[in-house]
């Protein structure tokens, strides 16, 4: 990158969203230079993700406007801040809304990644170094969001949740593996962890739900089984390896009693996306008791509580969560985009629209209408 900028305060286009559920404006911003610790990006590509989404319509969350949203994207390091040694001006790389610092427990853990300094947090806006954001419209501050905020032509990043990754590898496809991929993937390779010949029910056929799909297929499972309200998501789930089909509204027994008829006792395993209190219970009753195990991805309502018998636990199922699909960002991320780069994983699939960053309220309405998977954003255009 260009040496002109570091240190530079550097004006770029950003798509701000200036209140919840209006269409994004695309304005210049000031975005200022990383400090301690910290990371400014160039990105080239983003995509949107429905987290995008749920904040900006902002219905059940604090409002926080103006807010610079987006968090898949992939880009180039442009400078670093005072001791960042892990990535340099350059190095291509992925931003991600969570982190991996290298020193707390989680992160000297193998079992998490479940970072304290730099887990999720959806209600800061700045950030961690001086609490100030580094992105200003005239002198007004303006919002991060998950101290990512890729829609933006530059922005500044903690350097623990930027994964340096292979330089050949094409940020227009990888890019969509810093969130929503990398979620449903992890969640069936890392965690339930199906072995070869088994089966495997996905709950939920959106993009992580896909991707957990995928996730099974990699891993060899014989019968993926799709659960889903809206029967026309089947035919696009056949992609991503699901071969048999299950509607709980076509049935007037509950589906886990459907699956456990289907599959002579319940399956291998199974993979809840959907965030429903009853998809993840249904998920953990329909797995076979004594080995079977459920895992949990979806983000359940705050007031929702989960309800089965102790008995299903005694009989041997196992229930597990995951974040992020157990993936450590800066140590795993570019282990999953060599296995793109090796064929072993196909993200082109995933990839339903293409738009130039001056159209972005365009990939918004594709996902509001259910039409998209990822909708990856150019953004010189």
């Amino acid at each position: 990158m260009s040496k002109n900028t570091d240190g530079q305060v550097i004006k770029c286009r950003a798509a701000v969203a200036w209140e919840a559920g209006k269409p994004l404006v695309i304005e210049e911003v000031e975005v200022a230079p990383p400090q301690a610790g910290e990371v400014r990006l160039k990105i080239l590509f983003t995509s949107l993700c429905h987290t995008d989404v749920y904040f900006w319509e902002a219905k059940g969350q604090t409002p926080l406007f103006p807010r610079i949203f987006g968090h898949e994207a992939g880009g180039i390091v442009e400078s670093v801040g005072e001791g960042v040694t892990h990535l340099k001006p350059g190095d291509h790389a992925l931003p991600v809304f969570t982190g991996e610092c290298g020193e707390c427990p989680h992160c000297k853990s193998e079992e998490s990644n479940m970072c304290d300094l730099l887990r999720i947090n959806t209600d800061r806006g700045v950030m961690l170094n001086d609490n100030k954001s580094r992105f200003s419209i005239k002198g007004q501050p303006v919002h991060h969001f998950v101290g990512t905020s890729t829609f933006s032509e530059y922005t500044v990043v903690h350097a623990g949740c930027v994964a340096k990754i292979n330089p050949e590898a094409p940020l227009d496809k990888v890019c969509i593996l810093s969130c929503g991929i990398c979620t449903g993937l992890g969640a069936t390779v890392n965690v339930a962890k199906p072995k070869p010949g088994s089966s495997v029910a996905i709950f939920g056929l959106g993009a992580v739900g896909l991707a957990a799909a995928e996730g099974a297929r990699i891993s060899g499972a014989s019968r993926i089984i799709g659960v889903d309200l809206v029967s026309s998501r089947f035919e696009l789930a056949k992609k991503f390896g699901v071969n048999e089909f299950v509607n709980p509204k076509e049935h007037d027994k509950p589906v886990q009693q459907v699956i456990a008829e289907m599959t002579n006792g319940g399956v291998d395993r199974a993979v809840e996306c959907t965030g429903s209190i009853q998809a993840m219970i249904s998920a953990f009753e329909c797995v076979h008791d004594g080995w079977g195990v459920a895992v949990l991805v979806g983000v359940p309502s705050k007031d929702d509580a989960f309800k089965t018998h102790p008995m299903n636990f005694l009989n041997e199922r196992t229930l597990k969560g995951t974040f992020y699909g157990n993936y450590k960002p800066r140590t795993d991320l570019p282990n999953v985009v060599e296995k793109y780069m090796k064929g072993e994983l196909e993200l082109e699939k995933f990839i339903t629209h293409r738009i130039p960053f001056s159209e972005i309220n365009k990939a918004f309405d594709y996902m509001l209408k259910g039409e998209s998977i990822r909708c990856i954003i150019k953004m010189d255009e």
